[in-house]
């Protein structure tokens, strides 16, 4: 056994125990915070890196125990940091739109309510498709 193996093994169980801090604290951060948008926080920021970490943990403890990378958990990294900032991203513009609709429901200012999204239109904005756009065309 090498000299280097029980200082991986202290990196390792570092890395999983602050890992696992991260998530705990991202979790308490999504029961705790008040609004939806602060709550965003929580499982976005912290938990994505507590599961991260604890990942790369799994991963140094399997090289140290196997010899060998363990690309399954290399996958599931990669995966997670790619898809939790878009699923964040998507609940913020839809209760951002859900804000906006229901505001203009009580006041609709100077220029009404806002249209419904609909169509082919992008759900992600209100604005009405451009003369020039492909959907705009395919309606006339």
């Amino acid at each position: 056994m090498s000299w280097l193996a029980p200082i991986a093994e202290f990196v390792a169980a570092f890395v999983i125990v602050l890992g696992a801090a991260f998530a705990l604290i991202g979790s308490w951060g999504l029961v705790r915070l008040p609004t939806l948008m602060e709550r965003l926080h929580g499982p976005t920021k912290a938990t994505t890196l507590g599961v991260g970490g604890i990942l790369v943990g799994s991963i140094l403890v399997s090289r140290l125990e196997q010899g060998a990378w363990s690309g399954h958990e290399l996958l599931i990294t990669l995966f997670l940091f790619i898809t939790a900032p878009i699923a964040a991203n998507m609940m913020a513009k839809v209760h951002l739109h859900r804000l906006r609709l229901r505001d203009a429901a009580i006041s609709p200012g100077p220029a009404g309510a806002p249209p419904e999204p609909g169509g082919e239109a992008g759900w992600a904005t209100y604005e009405a498709p451009q003369p020039d756009t492909a959907v705009a065309t395919s309606r006339e």
